[in-house]
């Protein structure tokens, strides 16, 4: 399910969405905030841009919320239905859950978005 060739690969590393061999972003770690977004200009192994026109990544805004939703989703039914919380500390663990996350959801949204318009090629892959 996650082998190179597939999306969720793609999504789930960050990797780029047409040789699944390079990080797309310069840092690995999306919780050094100066960096959270900083992003290679192109894949040194296929030579893909990532950025297809200017304010390219602006559309991953659509997909950030939805994402969010989700884990705003996963954090009520852990907090309500697995620890019986009560409602003030669900409300508390959602906005926890996506204060600490934000970085992430940040990167899956522009991951999701860029690989809506970009395909794997395996021609491209080291072998």
């Amino acid at each position: 399910m996650f082998k190179k060739g597939n999306k969720l690969y793609s999504i789930f590393t960050g990797s780029c969405p047409k040789c699944h061999e390079e990080s797309m972003f310069k840092n690995k770690n999306p919780y050094i905030l100066s960096e959270a977004l900083a992003m290679n200009e192109t894949c040194s192994n296929c030579g893909t841009k990532y950025k297809i026109e200017p304010s390219f990544f602006y559309g991953s805004m659509y997909v950030s919320y939805p994402v969010g939703i989700a884990f705003a989703v996963a954090a009520f039914v852990i907090s309500f239905f697995v620890f019986n919380a009560s409602i003030h500390v669900v409300f508390i663990t959602i906005v926890a859950t996506l204060i600490i996350f934000m970085p992430v959801i940040l990167r899956l949204s522009r991951n999701i978005w860029i690989n809506f318009f970009m395909h794997y090629d395996k021609s491209l892959a080291k072998k």
